[in-house]
């Protein structure tokens, strides 16, 4: 056969295409498939406008395996080449044929492969490869390419009795996994499940029940049915898939049987979103809203990017803003570039055009959902909180849209918008310096006591149990005018809203003195003791962790820092004006009664905040038995 040279800048550049072409080496079997798709496409194309003869016929694309020949094998029966086509197109890397085509028929073609390179993918896996191709065009002669994974080609006649390409690929002994099946159908079903032309690969046994035929004689039993397997070929593929369909023509039952089909093993999605535009950009697809309350990082990469239908990635958080990657489904779109740099992608128009619709998409239906049935948005606010709550966080235009519809629950159950809340403890919670107060709790059955204890005094809480509420309440307190929020015990229930009111300390200043002393001692370099004038039904002692303190060391344990280099700072407060101080401390005269009473008042306060336990917790209960004896 006459030969040739491949038109390349270097002679080195098949080992480069083998080692860095695509950080993934699978990748290859898509890019085969997509061109196949493209030739399948573009004969359509060609077709519609009259340019093809006759009946094109039956457009499946076949995947073939021959161990003993050590091939695999991409089938089409699309448009083929000719010799001058297969010259051009296959010996000049970087020159697309797609590129071609899609000026020539910019309006009419859909076509997935814009990669100059994805041709010679193939090498990555394969020693050598061949073309056998026969041109739509009538009295087109079928030609055969062959090269061995150098710059050196052959090219000469073949025998083809249709129209098409095979793309024969000898693998590589280092490749040899890509000639198992398994391999290939979990490539196939990654990448092309959802091709728009059907993508056969070997043949499955289908399962049928018969019931044999004739008349039943009166008194004898129906004949069983009978078990029937019968081979039939495999088609990978949905070719037409949900998201491509107009959302009139789909129920509920549609869509719930697409996530199906997406995430067999997932939990029903809560609701969804249909996307579809085409201006200024083409974009369609669907994103379901999963339950979220097990966590954060468990529920991403589940949103799946396909361009024209081909699969390309499930890693979009250059492609959509990050808390959106907490949702599920579909994003397909030809004008996301896909074979770029993340550098250039992140800086990419459409693609920012793309991330502000989609958040504008979901901001939408939210806000739906909560003025339609408020009390159903309620009842999925425990799942739908967390996204909402890091969607406020980090997206500016998403937490001005979600102010609308972003809810606050309390611990009795009820939730309100900011400006609903704002509105119910304006009156009782409003702190000398004019600014509302919102206290809350971390944890409602830890804080049990301390809840009632501030319920007592009108106040409301509210309950942030997650861990996306502490960077949340941040957010609300920079964004939103004169509001702070502490935690129930991050001071005494009368100091949480502070006011102008002073009480008196009904004690002495010596007594004040003894009572410190005597508590200092006791708690060591554990907290600090403080004496304060609260009111006498107030518990003697109690513990609190000041909220600034304990936010600093938060966020100094989200950014990976040993939780154990900041110690657990806490005040010990003496309330003062307790009787319990002066009857069971200072009106006793024996100074091991006294310091035992101190103790006992001390760790009954760490108990309430489950903060005793080991040998104090066992001296505490012996303690207590000996004094009710």
């Amino acid at each position: 056969m006459p030969k040739g040279k491949i038109s390349v800048q270097t002679e080195n550049i098949f080992p480069i295409i083998k080692k860095f072409l695509y950080s993934d080496q699978e990748i290859f079997l898509r890019e085969l498939v997509s061109n196949a798709v493209d030739a399948t496409s573009k004969l359509q194309t060609l077709a519609r406008k009259g340019e093809v003869s006759g009946d094109i016929g039956d457009l499946t694309i076949d995947i073939l395996i021959d161990k003993d020949a050590k091939t695999l094998t991409i089938r089409d029966r699309g448009i083929g080449m000719t010799r001058e086509e297969v010259k051009k197109y296959l010996n000049q890397v970087a020159l697309s044929s797609a590129q071609d085509f899609v000026e020539k028929y910019k309006d009419e073609a859909s076509i997935i492969g814009h990669f100059g390179l994805g041709f010679y993918s193939a090498f990555m896996v394969a020693d050598k490869v061949e073309v056998v191709t026969q041109s739509y065009q009538e009295d087109a002669k079928a030609v055969r390419w062959v090269c061995e994974g150098d710059p050196s080609y052959e090219i000469g006649a073949a025998k083809r009795d249709f129209r098409g390409t095979d793309i024969i690929l000898h693998i590589s002994e280092d490749s040899a996994q890509y000639l198992e099946e398994g391999e290939i159908e979990g490539l196939l079903m990654k990448y092309c499940r959802f091709l728009p032309f059907p993508v056969r690969f070997g043949t499955r046994t289908e399962t049928t029940y018969e019931t044999p035929e004739g008349e039943v004689a009166e008194g004898e039993d129906k004949p069983e049915p009978v078990k029937v397997e019968t081979e039939v070929d495999n088609i990978i593929n949905n070719t037409d898939p949900l998201w491509k369909k107009s959302p009139a023509d789909l129920t509920d039952e549609d869509y719930k049987a697409f996530y199906r089909e997406l995430y067999p093993m997932g939990e029903p999605p809560m609701f969804w979103i249909h996307l579809n535009i085409d201006y200024p950009f083409n974009l369609t697809g669907v994103l379901y809203f999963p339950k979220l309350s097990a966590g954060l990082e468990l529920q991403r990469n589940k949103i799946q990017l396909y361009s024209n239908q081909v699969y390309v990635t499930d890693d979009v958080k250059d492609i959509v803003p990050e808390f959106l990657t907490l949702l599920h489904g579909v994003i397909d779109s030809p004008d996301i570039p896909l074979n770029v740099s993340r550098s250039y992608l992140q800086a990419d128009t459409n693609v920012k055009k793309i991330t502000g619709y989609i958040t504008k998409k979901v901001a939408e239906k939210l806000n739906g959902l909560f003025k339609d049935n408020r009390e159903d948005y309620e009842n999925k606010w425990s799942d739908l909180g967390v996204f909402v709550k890091y969607g406020m966080i980090s997206d500016d235009k998403f937490y001005d849209r979600a102010k609308k519809f972003v809810l606050l629950g309390n611990t009795e159950g009820k939730h309100f918008t900011v400006e609903e809340y704002r509105e119910r403890i304006k009156e009782n919670q409003t702190d000398k310096y004019d600014r509302l107060v919102g206290i809350y709790t971390a944890d409602a059955d830890k804080q049990h006591t301390l809840i009632t204890s501030v319920q007592e005094r009108g106040y409301d809480v509210l309950k942030f149990e997650h861990a996306i509420d502490a960077p949340f309440i941040q957010s609300l307190e920079q964004k939103e005018e004169k509001i702070t929020f502490v935690r129930v015990d991050s001071a005494t229930p009368d100091q949480l809203v502070q006011k102008d009111e002073e009480k008196e300390i009904v004690l002495s200043e010596e007594e004040q003195e003894t009572v410190k002393g005597l508590f200092t001692e006791i708690v060591g370099t554990a907290g600090s003791v403080e004496l304060k004038p609260l009111d006498t039904t107030d518990a003697p002692v109690q513990i609190v962790r000041p909220e600034f303190m304990r936010r600093m060391k938060e966020m100094q344990m989200l950014q990976g820092m040993d939780p154990n280099m900041f110690p657990d700072a806490y005040q010990v407060i003496i309330n003062a004006n307790n009787p319990v101080v002066k009857e069971q401390i200072l009106a006793k005269e024996d100074a091991e009664a006294r310091t035992e009473n101190a103790t006992h008042l001390y760790q009954l306060a760490l108990l309430s905040q489950q903060m005793l336990s080991g040998a104090d917790l066992k001296a505490f209960v012996d303690r207590s038995m000996k004094m009710l004896s």
